[in-house]
């Protein structure tokens, strides 16, 4: 017989083979599942970083300007401390609309014959919007004149529209509408060019946050600007939280006009606030979609939204100040008249910070929201009353020297009616959309609220529309519906947080009302990338974002570290350190498998060597070993703050400060901050930072001076305090697949 293959073997032979091509495939699905999991981990946690980072800095800021007005609302109007501040404060000033057009009057502003930038004649045409398009694309400067010139047409337009825009969709006609563009030109010039400019067949609807954080926010307000009064009917601008001066110090716009301007940009960023204050706070579309910047709430009323002064919230952070009239009907802001009352022994008040005007402990006044520290600061009606009619007897009798009367307005923006007009405003403004049903404060960004699909349902079935577009939030796609998509989040600065970090969207909508979203990425570079690079290089430039965190809060974390190392040893275990760092920093991030990225030193056991991990994070500055050391750690973590400050305190807006502002500005946050920075501390820091001993410290030198990282992210450094935003990433650790 012979010895030939069997069917078994044939069988056998094909099964093995079929049996290794499963697992292979088995295990190359279950890399593919292990890869993509890991990398949607490192792109949420990346994500979470960024956000954590933009929220907790809109709350710094908040929280900022409430201790300011609470300094204004109890120090003697004499004192140096709020001599120091009172101006931001001084919204109303004493001045009619016409003698503020006399300040901004442009006519005797010369333009140089070697000016090569656009030159704008009025009325504006077409061609002179689009040819300010091509000079801003092409990197020129418009000159203050053509600024001023074009603010002014811009403020007078303004006054002539309604608090809500109401516009309809011919049969032939689709509208625009974009979100936050927040100072980045490159994405509103890929818009004009992938949708074409704005004109009578292509009407646009800008829906806020048009400046900050960008490099070029002028140019887009003068381009956005110029189409507007070229195409009254067929452009549209909402208000968003961004069009604040308040939000602008911390942001980077005051900065950023006052140095392409620098003899004009004071008169610029003034007439800027008339023109914020008086753009519309929502557009209706047909009569069924509104498209507002933040959001709504349960109190949210557009019958309400339709009648207020809107011009009269310049600042929407802070109610608007009781106003006076003189016999001429010039109105005075009541921040004026507390320094006239100063010199009246029964309204002085203690000035030092040492005893302010006892209104509760510091710590619930740190942690309380805007309006609920408003509404803190209110007193007891009966005292409001009689220190009013002490007030108009006070002016009464010192007008009389002057030959005019002062009277109260009977229509006091300071009634309960305004104060609740001014929390509608700010939900319109600040608020965000939740998932679960209710209505509640939104502590993360410190303003507004956070509000359910019931509240949703209710606010639409009451006004009878069907859809709410909003922007304020940046959404990795551009764009997210949620609320059984009655809300749609639309936001055009694409890679906001970083290169790669986020798309860009705009949406068209016509007669159907049916939303068409346009995707894009501004940057070449970006679509060039795989979604394995673009995540890793955003997630680089987050975690330098977390490591300059980190070191901020250096102190705090030792501590946390010791309770876990008896005997300072000066180290811990993987696990400890993962625990003590989510104790100090409440990030909700999966710390463990995050130390490959943030801890670069490694002991042969697997512990952390917690002094040499803060060695890695060292600062690259000036040497700061004679520094105080809690000084300066102050300094990294509230560097932001404390630029914000500066800025305030340099009131002719040189870019520069003396050392005893310098010293005012320390007290200041060290006030705000509850902590003790003592005189010689702040000696050593200034005598550090004046290097050439003129008795001035150029402010960005300062804060370019102690700086943790290399490089500017694209959101602003030195944030206060971090805040969790999103679900808790520490519980994706145990997922099997990373």
């Amino acid at each position: 017989m012979g010895c030939g293959v069997t069917k078994s073997d044939h069988f056998h032979k094909h099964s093995g083979k079929a049996v290794t091509t499963i697992r292979a495939a088995v295990l190359i699905q279950r890399w593919y599942r292990q890869y993509v999991a890991r990398t949607e981990m490192r792109r949420r946690y990346t994500w979470h970083i960024f956000q954590s980072i933009e929220y907790s800095g809109e709350q710094a800021q908040i929280k900022l300007y409430n201790f300011l007005g609470y300094l204004m609302d109890n120090f003697t109007p004499s004192s140096n401390e709020r001599n120091l501040i009172s101006h931001i404060f001084r919204e109303n000033d004493v001045c009619r609309d016409a003698e503020w057009e006399r300040y901004f009057c442009y006519k005797n502003i010369e333009v140089p014959e070697i000016y090569s930038g656009p030159h704008l004649f009025f009325p504006l045409t077409v061609e002179q919007a689009v040819g300010l398009v091509e000079a801003f694309r092409n990197k020129k400067q418009l000159h203050s004149r053509y600024v001023l010139q074009l603010l002014v047409e811009t403020w007078k337009r303004l006054r002539m529209l309604p608090n809500i825009n109401r516009i309809s969709t011919c049969q032939s006609k689709e509208i625009t509408i974009c979100g936050d563009l927040h100072g980045q030109l490159e994405d509103l010039l890929l818009i004009f060019y992938k949708n074409g400019m704005p004109s009578l067949e292509k009407p646009y609807l800008f829906n806020g946050d048009f400046v900050d954080r960008g490099k070029d926010s002028i140019e887009i307000l003068l381009i956005l600007f110029s189409f507007l009064l070229v195409y009254p009917s067929d452009v549209y601008l909402n208000r968003g939280n961004h069009e604040d001066h308040i939000v602008n110090l911390r942001y980077g716009f005051t900065k950023e006009v006052l140095t392409k301007y620098k003899l004009h940009g004071k008169r610029i960023l003034k007439l800027l606030q008339k023109i914020f204050s008086w753009l519309p706070l929502a557009t209706v579309i047909d009569q069924k979609v509104l498209v507002l910047h933040g959001g709504i709430s349960d109190t949210t009323d557009l019958g309400v939204l339709t009648r207020v002064d809107r011009h009269n919230y310049v600042s929407a952070l802070r109610p608007p100040k009781k106003r006076y009239f003189s016999s001429t009907q010039t109105s005075i802001d009541s921040d004026v008249d507390l320094d006239v009352l100063g010199n009246n022994k029964y309204f002085q008040r203690r000035a030092s910070f040492i005893y302010p005007k006892p209104l509760g402990t510091r710590e619930s006044f740190q942690n309380r929201s805007l309006q609920d520290f408003s509404d803190r600061i209110k007193g007891k009606v009966e005292d409001e009353l009689e220190i009013r009619k002490r007030k108009q007897s006070v002016f009464i009798n010192r007008s009389t020297e002057k030959e005019t009367t002062l009277t109260v307005s009977t229509e006091s923006v300071n009634s309960d009616n305004a104060r609740e007009e001014w929390k509608q405003i700010l939900d319109l403004l600040w608020s965000d959309p939740m998932t679960q049903d209710g209505c509640m404060p939104n502590e993360v960004r410190g303003g507004g609220c956070y509000w359910g699909p019931d509240v949703t349902e209710d606010f639409l079935s009451k006004h009878n529309l069907q859809l709410i577009i909003r922007s304020h939030e940046c959404k990795q796609e551009g764009y997210e519906f949620c609320h059984n998509r009655k809300i749609l989040t639309l936001f055009s600065a694409s890679n906001y947080y970083d290169v790669g970090s986020n798309r860009g969207a705009y949406v068209k909508l016509g007669p159907d009302l049916v939303p068409y979203m346009i995707q894009y990425q501004a940057t070449s570079m970006t679509r060039e990338l795989t979604v394995r690079q673009s995540v890793g290089r955003t997630e680089r430039s987050a975690l330098k974002v977390l490591r300059e965190q980190l070191f901020a809060h250096k102190s705090d974390l030792i501590c946390a570290f010791k309770k876990f190392d008896r005997d300072n040893t000066g180290l811990v275990s993987l696990n400890d350190w993962a625990t003590a760092v989510e104790s100090v920093m409440h990030l909700g991030l999966p710390w463990r498998m995050m130390r490959g990225q943030l801890v670069t030193c490694k002991t042969s056991d697997g512990t952390v060597d917690y002094h040499e991990w803060f060695n890695e994070l060292a600062i690259k500055g000036p040497n700061t070993d004679h520094i105080d050391q809690s000084l300066l750690e102050t300094l990294y973590r509230h560097r932001s703050t404390l630029e914000t400050i500066f800025r305030i305190v340099d009131t002719d807006n040189s870019g520069f400060i003396t050392i005893e502002d310098f010293r005012q500005t320390w007290k200041l946050l060290s006030v705000y901050l509850k902590m003790e920075i003592t005189e010689e501390a702040i000696s050593d820091l200034s005598v550090t930072i004046d290097s050439n001993q003129d008795g001035s410290i150029d402010i960005d030198e300062f804060m370019e001076a102690f700086r943790l990282t290399d490089k500017k992210s694209r959101l602003e450094r030195g944030r206060s305090m971090f805040m969790g935003t999103a679900t808790d990433l520490t519980k994706l650790e145990e997922d099997p697949n990373i």
